[in-house]
């Protein structure tokens, strides 16, 4: 039997790939996160056990798949997002190792790429911005060296920050040294979802929007200058004069 840590997406269940789909139609044993994966999701499952993982610690995560594993039924653990990223699924592994446990990830759409979509922008465009930042801000858990928000801000690349919607007032005084307070940004409360929101603005008005609209968590925050910018150069890649394999 086999673990699939499978990512569902940001949120509509089209958003999902086919293979993640598949495995949740046909695992025996589906394990999910309740609080983040709508049961949408789930839709033409034939699983014999489903449990709902947003009241379960660790341990009991772990004994699920356990059980499942002496029965020899694979397990659908489905995550929101892309599961490699603030999945938490980094001790599930290490656990699922010890026990000599087979385990497979599915990766899924993330959030930063569902709110670029919405936005209607590329966040990485020529001249303005070739690295895209995806981080946190530090509230209850500390950064490890060199990753606080105004160290990264000093790249002034552009930055998807999860987990930071109720400190927006502070992630913006230290932002805005770096990126100046012009600078673009949106908030995006859960997109693809039914009920998404978002903003945008500068870093010189984005909380009062922010208060306004009353985002208090479930929102990702997107800064930098790509975001509304339409004054950039044109990638070389579809230039009539740039030669390449395809085109020579």
């Amino acid at each position: 039997m086999t673990v699939y840590f499978i990512g569902a997406g940001p949120g509509d269940p089209d958003l999902i790939t086919v293979k993640g789909q598949r495995l949740i139609r046909t695992c025996p044993v589906i394990i999910y996160a309740g609080s983040l994966v709508p049961e949408a999701v789930l839709e033409g499952h034939q699983a014999v056990q489903v449990t709902n993982s947003a009241s379960l610690h660790l341990e009991q995560i772990i004994d699920l798949m356990k059980s499942a594993h002496a029965q020899g039924q694979d397990v659908a653990r489905v995550h929101s997002g892309d599961p490699s990223l603030y999945g938490a699924i980094g001790e599930q592994i290490r656990c699922l190792r010890d026990l000599q446990i087979p385990f497979e990830i599915i990766p899924g759409v993330t959030a930063t790429a569902a709110c670029a979509a919405l936005l209607g922008t590329e966040l990485t465009l020529p001249d303005i911005s070739q690295t895209v930042i995806l981080t946190r801000y530090a509230d209850k858990t500390d950064m490890p060296d060199g990753e606080s928000l105004g160290e990264l801000a000093r790249h002034r690349a552009t930055m998807a920050i999860h987990l930071g919607v109720s400190n927006l007032g502070r992630i913006v005084a230290e932002l805005t040294p770096h990126y100046g307070t012009d600078c673009p940004i949106a908030v995006v409360h859960r997109a693809s979802w039914p009920d998404q929101d978002w903003i945008t603005g500068t870093l010189a008005d984005i909380e009062e929007k922010v208060r306004v609209k009353g985002f208090r968590r479930t929102a990702l925050i997107l800064v930098g200058r790509v975001l509304g910018n339409d004054v950039f150069s044109e990638s070389s890649l579809y230039q009539a004069g740039h030669a390449h394999l395809f085109r020579p």
